[in-house]
């Protein structure tokens, strides 16, 4: 169900007990490819399994003793690098040591790629994914192998002989296998992509082609995707569960940049390593499902990359098989000298400047906090903070003991940073000398920085691309990877005023949507007992089917897309339903009140369009006032912009309004008032589309 798969951001109030199990870890990550030219070699993968190995060892929800964690990685003192054979001597110590009940998580970071099969008959488009260890070597045409590749069916061996002795296991792929990127932002050298092309390790690019073109065939597109790295054999009979995330699908490509945003000491990091921790740090007991779905998210709102990770196996299971908690969002707290610690950082989501409430203990209602404090120092797991007066309350001279500190609820920040292109073309020139006019139309909601600055978005002029003079706009990482469905504002014919407009517009419209996603992450599930459901149906299957949360669905042109919902409260409720097109369209499809015991059943669209992609499902769930109108938001259809009525004056209705674009010029909105008491907190569920042309 839509609703049981949402976030909850209720506060997970103690620690979870220590289970009788014992839980392994093994983190891999390549960088330095001897056998490769340099330009070749990564940075991220060791600060990735440094990251993993911090998470379990101090604030994984289950304990995860430092030596049950075995890193592999080059440039760490004291640590073996990650060539095959020490990779296979790892699995075997694991497999040797884990008993029924126990936990593995495995992490894979480092570059893929791709090679014919040795076996044609178990890969359909005849190729092997790889993951590269550090002493990999060329490809041989006498053993027909790449020499020291670990293979995907070699991989799911070793992972189901851990699965054979009764352990669950968890596979994290940050890695990628085939696929391009255009890299339209060359001086932005801390972004590269975790694919090595086959040719680079001495493999004929017409033959893998050729390879490719022999393949069996691809079933249904609608099918989840499933990737071939590991062919998990099925639980039960003594085997153990299996869950893998993949950072892409085999025909994408996964980069790594220098995270987190903002901070001048960032690292480089797999994007998808970092994100998935970022969330596990806020969610620690979160299902596999729910987190999928939180990546999916940040991926979206965070601009971060166009590829679509891949979740599968039991996704409705608790991470590292814990008990289901809440979001994390308070931290026991030390005191010494007048300054605060706490065991949260900027994976917690925390920021330098933050305002915590002061709580005398857990449980306590945020109302009754004992003051404030404000960050003052900030690490990826760590901060400090010092006392501030807030409304008008300072911190008491005598503190109890067994304080904790609690997240306060963020406010919104809608502004939208862009990155200009680099000069020196004919397009960019162009837009540059047209600066002034640009900044005075976009007003203060888009903030331009310079080229290869910290932004959300980037622009840039790709001279190979089928419009060289066009200003293309980029995710933050500068890859373009499709550029039929990125957008793009064509110089030829305008004076700088016109592009300036243009370009706004452009910009504008895809805010709108991006705001839309950031509000629906912040409000999330709320306690509204209204269950949400999405379904389809097809010529081929008339009968509507429930779509599922994770894995990402895929839906054809004219598949059909209705919605059922169900108020369990003693409350009416309003239902609007939203879509978000792959062109930064947004749709209003229904605006309808459920009576306590209503039941809404109802078709909504056909997928339909030339722009196909990424796509996302948002409904809006709100409590009705009596003798109320029904709420309806087609004002933030993107193509109906019209001042829409008056809803009620709510915090979180202004908030509607200003990721809408309303007319105040705030950049930051937040989403709740202190004296606001509506009733029930509305909902915001999200649910991530992958749409195709039918052939």
């Amino acid at each position: 169900m839509f609703r049981s798969l949402c976030l909850t951001t209720a506060l997970a109030l103690v620690a979870l007990p220590a289970m009788a199990r014992e839980n392994y870890a093994i983190l891999i990550g390549a960088n330095q490819y001897q056998n490769l030219d340099e330009r070749w070699w990564l940075r991220g993968p060791k600060n990735d399994v440094e990251l993993v190995a911090t998470y379990l060892t101090t604030e994984a929800p289950v304990p995860f003793p430092a030596d049950h964690v075995t890193l592999l990685t080059d440039g760490v003192e004291g640590v073996q690098p990650a060539t095959l054979g020490a990779i296979r001597d790892a699995f075997a110590k694991v497999t040797a040591e884990a008993q029924p009940g126990d936990f593995v998580y495995l992490h894979f970071s480092g570059h893929g790629t791709q090679a014919p099969a040795t076996h044609d008959d178990t890969e359909l488009d005849g190729l092997d994914e790889l993951f590269l260890p550090v002493d990999i070597g060329p490809w041989s045409d006498s053993v027909g192998a790449v020499e020291n590749a670990l293979v995907d069916d070699e991989i799911g061996r070793l992972i189901d002989g851990i699965r054979a002795k009764g352990a669950d296991v968890w596979v994290v792929f940050d890695s990628c296998h085939s696929g391009t990127a255009t890299r339209a932002v060359e001086a932005d050298d801390e972004v590269r992509t975790r694919q090595l092309d086959p040719s680079v390790l001495g493999l004929d690019p017409a033959a893998m082609e050729d390879v490719a073109s022999r393949g069996i065939g691809e079933e249904d597109p609608r099918a989840a995707a499933v990737s071939d790295v590991a062919d998990a054999a099925p639980a039960g009979e003594g085997m153990g569960n299996f869950v893998a995330f993949y950072a892409a699908q085999t025909n994408e490509v996964t980069p790594e940049k220098n995270l987190p945003k903002g901070k001048p000491d960032r690292k480089p990091h797999g994007v998808f390593t970092y994100t998935l921790f970022e969330t596990l740090a806020e969610y620690p007991s979160a299902t596999y499902g729910q987190i999928a779905q939180e990546v999916l998210r940040k991926y979206s709102v965070k601009n971060l990359a166009k590829t679509t990770p891949l979740f599968e196996g039991d996704l409705d299971a608790v991470a590292f098989s814990g008990a289901e908690g809440g979001r994390v969002a308070q931290w026991p707290a030390t005191v010494e000298g007048g300054s605060f610690s706490l065991p949260a950082g900027e994976l917690h989501g925390l920021s330098q400047g933050a305002v915590l409430a002061v709580m005398a203990t857990a449980a306590d209602p945020t109302e009754a906090a004992l003051g404030y404090v404000e960050v003052t120092g900030i690490d990826t797991f760590t901060a400090t903070a010092t006392a501030v007066e807030k409304d008008g309350k300072a911190l008491p001279a005598e503190l109890p003991k067994g304080l904790y500190l609690r997240k306060l609820d963020d406010a919104l920040d809608f502004t939208l940073t862009v990155a200009l292109p680099e000069p020196g073309t004919a397009p960019a020139d162009a837009l540059l000398a047209a600066l002034d006019t640009l900044t005075a139309e976009a007003g203060p909601r888009l903030n331009f920085v310079a080229a290869g600055a910290e932004a959300d978005l980037r622009l840039a002029v790709i001279p190979d691309s089928p419009r060289p003079d066009a200003i293309w706009v980029l995710p933050a990482t500068g890859l373009a990877d499709d550029l039929s469905t990125t957008p793009s504002v064509g110089t030829a014919g305008k004076d700088g005023a016109t592009l300036a407009v243009t370009l706004t517009d452009t910009l504008a419209h895809m805010s709108k949507a991006l705001n839309l996603m950031k509000l629906g992450g912040a409000v999330g599930g709320g306690d509204m007992q209204v269950e949400v459901e999405m379904l389809t149906r097809n010529v081929d299957t008339p009968a509507l089917t429930p779509l599922p949360v994770s894995p990402v669905p895929v839906l054809l042109s004219n598949d059909e897309v209705h919605v059922l919902a169900k108020n369990h409260m003693d409350v009416p409720v309003d239902v609007n339903v939203l879509y978000i097109g792959a062109d930064y369209s947004i749709s209003h499809w229904a605006a309808e009140r459920l009576q306590p015991g209503d039941e809404l059943k109802k078709g909504l669209f056909a997928i339909g369009g030339e722009v196909m992609g990424q796509e996302r499902m948002i409904v809006i769930v709100t409590p009705a006032k009596p003798q109320s109108p029904v709420e309806n938001l087609s004002y933030l259809a993107q193509d109906a912009l019209e001042t829409t009525r008056s809803l009620g004056g709510s915090a979180f209705n202004d908030a509607l309004t200003e990721a809408g674009f309303g007319e105040t010029t705030r950049g930051a909105v937040a989403l709740s008032a202190p004296e606001e008491d509506t009733g029930p907190a509305p909902m915001i569920l999200q649910m991530e589309l992958r749409t195709k042309a039918a052939n």
